[in-house]
């Protein structure tokens, strides 16, 4: 073969690399576009979450849980812990910095709790979905009331745009409402339970509300407005009444945004059929902790009976009866299905637990993405996809006693500090096999 040809050939195969090259950064592109520009604003449609144009959308997610409302336990206290909430923090670092120190500390913690890491994980999982804890206060003036912050939308504005770019929806939940719904530490004061009986909190919650309403209302990364979380603080009934008066001020300002609805102990039958109250485009929302909070001990068997409606149609089965009576969609809040089980074994009962929610059409989100420890590594309980790694322990900090620059540093250390991921969980999440550790 003449060197003109060879030169032709090499021309011609350069060229075909070339435009390969090209071609595959353009699909690139694409798929990337296809997973960060497909936000539809979602709708219900009998007991389906679905777009706008009608079709099925299966919203697997997980909490942020401690980032924009403090919860102690996920940094390694103790329920018991002298300081154990977000009012009892800012009361001791007022006490010792003044407030604005407290703010400024605060927002430390806030910008390195969550950083841009943690966001390309979660797709990583599986997941599409987030639902996002805060707090009144991070929205609502705590000096003025009913006037926002100087930076009230900053950090929802950010959480927003981050799912965005990543193709995931957001559920905003309000976790701790002015006053407190309840006596738990993660409504932000533990022991209050102010809210029901004041009005006053009661107006500004449905000013709060109206507010985001009005910021968020034609934005489609929004999957959904969580009224109250874990509103247990007073009756089913009032409870009810309160979420319906929330319901018509969000429409009078949102018309199309999905208002979640909120389980109380003694159930939904208070709510009554939501069509029936000129409700539209609403969910129920329920916890269901398997294995927890005296719901029968960790372990393949209360996973199994939950899962397959042991016995004789209860368990999930008889949510299933009554969403379809209702002729509505849920929402699994929370949920935690590896704790307390081997690696294995906790990977394969999460993703059967979200496919047999996915299957009847519900949404869910474990609880919670990530999860720290004095020590750092794996620990039986522990609750997060992420946590920090073995070898990078974060020690017990006395945030009554200790300094400025340690409080500042543990605070960046949360940001930087290398992660440990729960790898089973992640392998299940995206595996093409379906698991059966049921059977």
């Amino acid at each position: 073969m003449c060197a003109y040809h060879l030169l032709l050939r090499a021309l011609v195969r350069g060229l075909m690399l070339a435009l390969a090259l090209v071609l595959g950064q353009l699909g690139a592109a694409n798929a990337q576009a296809a997973s960060t520009g497909a936000h539809s604003l979602l709708r219900t449609q009998g007991t389906q979450w679905v777009r706008a144009d009608g079709s099925p959308i299966q919203l697997k997610g997980t909490n942020l849980g401690n980032w924009l409302l403090p919860e102690f336990w996920m940094m390694g206290y103790s329920d018991q812990a002298a300081i154990n909430d977000q009012c009892t923090l800012e009361a001791v670092l007022d006490r010792r910095f003044g407030v604005a120190e407290r703010q400024r500390l605060l927002k430390l913690f806030r910008d390195n709790w969550i950083t841009g890491r943690d966001w390309d994980l979660i797709p990583q999982f599986g997941l599409n979905l987030v639902r996002l804890p805060f707090i009144w206060s991070l929205i609502e003036d705590e000096k003025n009331p009913r006037h926002l912050r100087p930076d009230a939308w900053h950090y929802l504005d950010k959480a927003i745009a981050q799912a965005k770019a990543r193709g995931l929806y957001v559920i905003l939940d309000l976790h701790g409402a002015v006053g407190s719904q309840g006596t738990e530490h993660h409504s932000g004061c533990a022991g209050q339970n102010l809210y029901w009986t004041t009005p006053e909190y009661q107006e500004r919650t449905d000013w709060l509300w109206r507010q985001i309403a009005a910021r968020y209302k034609d934005n489609p990364v929004i999957a959904a407005y969580g009224l109250l979380n874990e509103p247990w603080g007073s009756t089913d009934v009032q409870l009810a009444e309160v979420s319906r008066k929330l319901y018509t001020s969000i429409r009078e300002v949102d018309p199309d945004h999905i208002i979640l609805l909120a389980d109380h102990p003694k159930g939904i039958a208070a709510y009554g059929k939501p069509s029936e109250h000129g409700m539209h485009n609403v969910v129920f929302e329920t916890h269901p902790y398997p294995g927890h909070f005296g719901w029968g001990k960790p372990g393949l068997d209360v996973h199994r009976n939950w899962l397959l409606c042991l016995p004789d149609g209860a368990g999930l089965c008889a949510w299933d009866t009554r969403m379809a009576a209702l002729d509505t969609p849920l929402l699994l809040g929370e949920f935690q299905p590896w704790a307390d089980l081997d690696d294995e074994l906790g990977g394969q009962i999460t993703r059967a637990s979200f496919d047999a929610y996915a299957k009847r059409g519900w949404a869910a989100a474990v609880w919670s993405f990530k999860v720290v420890s004095f020590k750092g590594g794996p620990l039986k309980s522990n609750w997060g996809l992420v946590m920090n790694a073995d070898g990078h322990p974060l020690p017990e900090l006395d945030f009554s006693k200790a300094s400025l620059k340690d409080i500042e540093t543990r605070f960046k250390r949360f940001g930087t500090v290398p992660y440990r991921t729960r790898a089973e969980v992640m392998k299940w999440m995206r595996s093409d096999t379906v698991p059966t550790p049921l059977r």
